[in-house]
């Protein structure tokens, strides 16, 4: 039997797994991660993160997808990790996570397949595009100090913004007022309520903590992640990160988040895709 984790922040002890056996951890969904009743999806990307990189040879995360077949709950999981294909600056594994009923039952919650790498020995030339989001100065920015009514700047999910320090840009939070712009996007300052510096972990968890961008187009409730993409570009810089969420197309039922993280080095660390169910527009009684 093997601990892993790094640290002793909040974060690294909720995302702490136990090897039992090569390919088999247990871990503690964490209840201070939950959006309403669910585990939050970051998190468990984390976690799943965590095991992989204790099962493969490289250390860094690079490219997780995970789909989400059923919601997870706080208390025991089980991870099981597999190692597809090993090279020499890359490999490749999956990862399943399951929970099991009161009679016994094994429910698999989330399926992973990603490939780990050393980021500390990529190519440093850099040749890009892209530029940091305009966001507001921090203190210019909204956290939970400034919602109405001391509510939670994302509803029903009082646990997990407790561990979080999330600061948002105004002209994203009309939602928060009863106001929203109709505009699919979202953007903030982000980091760990703790001070704990980011690093390639957590980033897994920082494309999926901000309020979803549904709220900003006009739409409440729990938008449930059915599928996400993460690519991790290179180790972040200590202090806050910058997130900025876009969606251009809801559509049957479902919506795209584009997430860009940036660092305080002014560098694109973190990119992610998911689709997500759309929460039902409100019917008049």
């Amino acid at each position: 039997m093997a601990q892993v984790t790094i640290g002793n922040s909040e974060f690294d002890r909720d995302t702490t797994v136990v090897r039992r056996a090569p390919g088999h951890y247990e871990a503690e969904l964490s209840a201070g991660w939950t959006i309403i009743h669910a585990v939050n999806g970051g998190y468990l990307l984390a976690l799943m993160g965590r095991a992989l990189g204790d099962a493969l040879p490289h250390p860094h995360p690079l490219s997780v997808t995970a789909h989400y077949l059923t919601a997870s709950v706080p208390g025991p999981a089980v991870i099981r990790t597999e190692t597809v294909r090993t090279g020499r600056t890359m490999s490749t594994g999956t990862a399943t996570l399951v929970q099991f009923e009161e009679d016994g039952t094994e429910v698999e919650r989330l399926r992973v397949l990603a490939a780990y790498g050393d980021l500390d020995a990529l190519d440093d030339d850099v040749r890009t595009t892209a530029k940091p989001p305009a966001i507001p100065p921090y203190e210019h920015c909204l956290g939970t100090d400034s919602a109405p009514e001391g509510r939670s700047p994302i509803p029903g999910s009082t646990a997990i913004a407790d561990r979080l320090t999330i600061r948002l840009d105004p002209a994203t939070c009309g939602w928060a007022v009863g106001a929203p712009s109709g505009n699919g996007e979202m953007r903030g300052w982000f980091g760990l309520a703790d001070g704990r510096d980011p690093d390639p972990l957590s980033l897994l968890l920082t494309v999926d903590a901000l309020p979803p961008t549904a709220f900003e187009i006009g739409l409440t409730g729990w938008v449930p992640t059915v599928e996400l993409t993460t690519h991790i570009r290179c180790r972040p810089a200590p202090g806050p990160l910058r997130v900025a969420i876009t969606t251009r197309n809801l559509a049957g039922g479902f919506l795209e988040e584009d997430a860009e993280v940036w660092d305080s080095a002014d560098r694109l660390v973190a990119q992610s895709r998911q689709l997500a169910r759309a929460p039902k527009p409100a019917t008049a009684a």
